[in-house]
């Protein structure tokens, strides 16, 4: 049988869930000493981690080419659900949040607010819900500036310690959604691959419970 295969966010996630997997025993010297590779074998060859981007990871495990995957739940609420959603891994911990120039009073008047997002999925869903009429300006770098600028009322965004809104004179409007680490699963290859899956998970969750 092919190993099974983990996809995991590269960067802080990644490093985190390499924490969790030593932890629940494995062996991860490989993929501490990867190189450039992205491709990497874990326990004897049984299972394989394949390194990728945030929103990769999602569609590697949509498409069935990875069966399992770690990806914060910030991805996952703007890019998809065609998977199941097992574990919350416990960390990675922040919240999406509307965030607008302090004393703004954002919630004030009747016109259509222009908001400045890397996540307009998240962002209209949010509005929507609250019957807002708005704007969304998809933003790929620091979102902090478009209200400097001038070009949006207020941003959607990940906020963690609040340090970067305090320092450019934003402050949160209201928190969205908590965030943190999901372990993902192909629907396929929960169904063909269920006891392998439902253990890696029961040693990852009793770790993480031992922690808490």
């Amino acid at each position: 049988m092919k190993p099974l295969r983990i996809t995991l966010t590269k960067g802080r996630l990644e490093k985190n869930t390499v924490k969790l997997l030593e932890k629940a025993g494995f062996d991860c010297t490989a993929v501490k000493e990867k190189g450039r590779k992205l491709i990497l074998p874990l326990a004897d060859g049984k299972m394989e981690i394949v390194l990728a981007k945030a929103a990769d990871v999602i569609t590697y495990v949509e498409h069935g080419v990875c069966d399992v995957g770690v990806v914060g739940k910030d991805t996952i609420m703007e890019n998809g659900s065609r998977f199941f959603e097992i574990l919350d891994l416990g960390f990675g911990r922040c919240c999406f949040a509307v965030a607008a120039p302090k004393n703004s009073n954002f919630y004030s008047g009747y016109s259509a607010k222009r908001i400045a997002s890397k996540y307009p999925n998240v962002t209209k869903r949010f509005f929507e819900s609250k019957s807002m009429d708005i704007n969304v300006v998809k933003i790929e770098g620091s979102v902090e500036l478009a209200p400097l600028l001038g070009l949006s009322d207020a941003i959607v965004d990940i906020v963690e310690t609040g340090e970067t809104l305090r320092e450019n004179g934003l402050e949160v409007v209201e928190e969205i959604a908590q965030i943190s680490a999901r372990l993902i699963v192909n629907t396929a290859s929960m169904k063909l691959r269920k006891d392998e899956i439902e253990t890696l998970a029961s040693q990852l969750k009793a770790v993480i419970e031992q922690e808490d």
